[in-house]
């Protein structure tokens, strides 16, 4: 492809974003995939350029573009070297006229943005929220251990108890460590966060939110499975991958229950006031992983944002039923926003009298409320919010 090629191909691939991103479609990553599928001619040095320009203009812009077109020209307003390739050649984008909408850039949608603010992340500490995210694993204490384990490459030795962290784009999970579930892929704040969960050995410990598994496996590993664990979702598909990645991990999952939405005890009813603890990694709006998913922010509006505070409560209600007297909730978001946190905290506690809350302890993160919260400028972790809950 020459350089004008690969210019429309990421107009393309924008608009196909843009329009997803409005639609709730496929994610970016599955539509680069997808676009490239068809496209045989685009060689592997063709693809990455692509998946640069793309990215580099989802990072600039704030607000949702009106076109692909209009992205990639305030992406040539930053970069000169772009705007000689608007050549209007036969396959690259038509020659730049008098005009021509060019995309707003900015953090996020304005609103957004003042939300953002009201929390307290702004200037430098936002602007962080775009950058790159870099690769972060978790050793895998079951199986070996950071001290020991020799990888194909070496890796920066992080605050959490097994964290090593590597460039963007290592290949880890062509390594066979990675094949033999000696090493697992956790950004090094989720890893801290696993951390703070106020357990030990032979507790009960609920996983209300398991998803596929991330915390549940890092769990099992912390406490050498000397925990019983219960894995629970809504999610038949992401909780139908636990099994696999926990026989790979050697961890011990007592129980995997599958939820109906809304009404989540009629699976749970064996644990009623019964589990020593309930981990809560709520749903949200994902404010904190912007490095990873950076047109996730142009997916949010105000309504869905009450949406997920709504569930987020819902959630932390039946946390509460299943804990026992003197038990807690570790209640975690990969937000940032104090809708999704602070908010969130001080809701429940109004709701369900006699409950405390507290500041788990972390290796990092500044105190932010009743919790804690990790952000990618102050502690190059995704961003999260992370508060302990106990019952009377």
């Amino acid at each position: 492809m020459i350089p004008a090629a690969r210019v429309q191909a990421a107009i393309e691939l924008l608009d196909q974003i843009i329009l997803a991103a409005e639609t709730k479609g496929a994610p970016a990553d599955r539509l680069i995939r997808e676009y490239f599928k068809t496209r045989r001619y685009a060689g592997s040095k063709d693809r990455r350029a692509v998946r640069e320009l793309v990215y580099r203009a989802v990072r600039l812009c704030g607000p949702v573009p009106p076109s692909g077109r209009a992205a990639m020209l305030a992406l040539a307003n930053e970069d000169e070297t772009l705007k000689p390739l608007f050549d209007g050649s036969a396959h690259g984008p038509g020659a730049i006229v008098k005009g021509d909408p060019v995309a707003k850039t900015g953090i996020a949608q304005q609103w957004l943005a003042e939300e953002l603010a009201r929390a307290g992340i702004k200037g430098e500490v936002a602007e962080a929220l775009l950058g790159r995210a870099p690769l972060d694993v978790r050793v895998n204490a079951l199986k070996a251990d950071r001290a020991t384990l020799e990888l194909p490459e070496q890796g920066e030795e992080l605050a959490s108890a097994q964290g090593l962290r590597f460039e963007f784009g290592t290949q880890v999970e062509q390594w066979n460590e990675y094949r033999d579930g000696l090493i697992e892929i956790q950004d090094h704040g989720s890893q801290l966060v696993c951390e703070a969960v106020p357990a030990k050995p032979g507790d009960t410990v609920i996983d209300l939110c398991a998803g596929a598994g991330g915390k549940t496996l890092s769990l099992a590993a912390r406490f050498g499975n000397a925990i019983n664990l219960v894995a629970a979702d809504t999610d038949k598909r992401r909780l139908g991958n636990l099994a696999p990645r926990a026989a790979r991990a050697g961890a011990q999952i007592e129980h995997t229950v599958l939820l109906n939405p809304m009404h989540e005890m009629e699976a749970l009813g064996e644990w009623e006031a019964s589990a020593d603890h309930v981990l809560v990694d709520a749903p949200c709006s994902g404010t904190g992983t912007w490095r990873r998913n950076p047109e996730s922010r142009w997916r949010l509006n105000p309504r869905e944002l009450v949406k997920l505070t709504q569930l987020q409560d819902h959630v932390l209600d039946t946390a509460a039923k299943l804990v026992k007297s003197g038990g807690t909730i570790t209640f975690i978001t990969c937000s940032l926003l104090d809708d999704e946190g602070t908010d969130r905290i001080a809701a429940f506690l109004g709701r369900h009298e006699g409950w405390s809350a507290k500041r788990p302890e972390l290796a990092l993160g500044i105190a932010h409320g009743e919790g804690m919260r990790l952000d990618p400028f102050r502690d190059g972790t995704d961003g999260f919010f992370v508060a302990i809950l106990r019952s009377p």
